[in-house]
């Protein structure tokens, strides 16, 4: 068992507890719910620079990263360094995050708030509007075809962007379709944490023009931006660049600029 599959059997117990605790019907009642979302694709579409900064804590490959600084101070950071959005993890156990990150982000940030999560079920993509993502992540190695045909037309129906993360050619395949709106695809191998943007360079062709491209994990220079730019991509995930620092609003400024040079 790979720590996905891990990841996976732990988030089915602990939506199944939360359906319990919570109803749909109660989250359909948060005054988020109705707010209008603000389109990431959109705004990546529209920047030179695609940054979309990320809040996490730790992670099973790293361990502890940042867990002294708070979701709002590196919210507003994000927001004055100019990022296109703000990446928030949701999982708890492994992960270090909290749906109360995800609010409290909202409550500081105007910019398209994408939740991090093992989205699994229709009740977690409810639960994102409720708490005021502008965006889902799904990832295509942990559904089929059909649920990422419904999860996506369901987030689609409740005015959320979906950003859907891909490893290899073949999750890439079964994920083109009409709901999507962004195609991440992950430099990091998920069976043994390896990272190269090689990745992101073979699957940039296999991509139609119709989706913004966006690439994930192990983007921590400049250099490795404008190599990916040439392969169309538009969006780029960072996240332990900017959050293993003391400031991480501090770092994405610099690194903006930077890029903006």
């Amino acid at each position: 068992m790979n720590i996905l599959d891990k990841i996976i059997a732990d988030k089915r117990i602990e939506v199944r507890l939360k359906k319990e605790i919570i109803p749909v019907s109660q989250l359909e009642q948060s005054v988020l719910f109705d707010r209008p979302g603000n389109s990431l694709a959109i705004a990546l579409k529209n920047s030179s620079t695609g940054i979309i900064a990320e809040h996490k804590r730790r992670s099973p490959s790293k361990a502890v990263i940042n867990q002294k600084v708070s979701v709002q101070d590196v919210a507003n950071g994000y927001t004055i360094a100019g990022a296109c959005g703000m990446s928030v993890l949701t999982d708890g156990k492994y992960f270090g995050g909290s749906l109360d990150d995800l609010l409290l982000a909202r409550a500081t940030t105007d910019i398209p708030l994408l939740r991090k999560e093992f989205i699994i079920d229709p009740y977690q993509v409810i639960e994102a509007k409720a708490y005021g993502a502008d965006v889902i992540l799904l990832i295509a190695a942990v559904l089929t075809r059909e649920e990422i045909t419904s999860l996506s037309q369901l987030a689609k129906s409740l005015d959320l962007d979906v950003l859907l993360e891909v490893h290899n050619s073949e999750e890439l395949e079964k994920s083109i379709m009409p709901s999507i709106d962004m195609l991440g695809v992950n430099n990091r191998n998920l069976k043994t944490f390896d990272v190269s943007i090689q990745v992101s360079k073979e699957l940039s062709t296999a991509i139609p023009d119709d989706f913004v491209k966006v690439s994930e994990s192990g983007i921590s220079t400049i250099e490795a931006i404008k190599e990916l730019q040439p392969y169309g991509y538009k969006g780029f995930l960072i996240g332990e660049n900017f959050m293993k620092t003391e400031v991480p609003g501090d770092s994405a400024v610099n690194f903006i600029n930077e890029l903006q040079q």
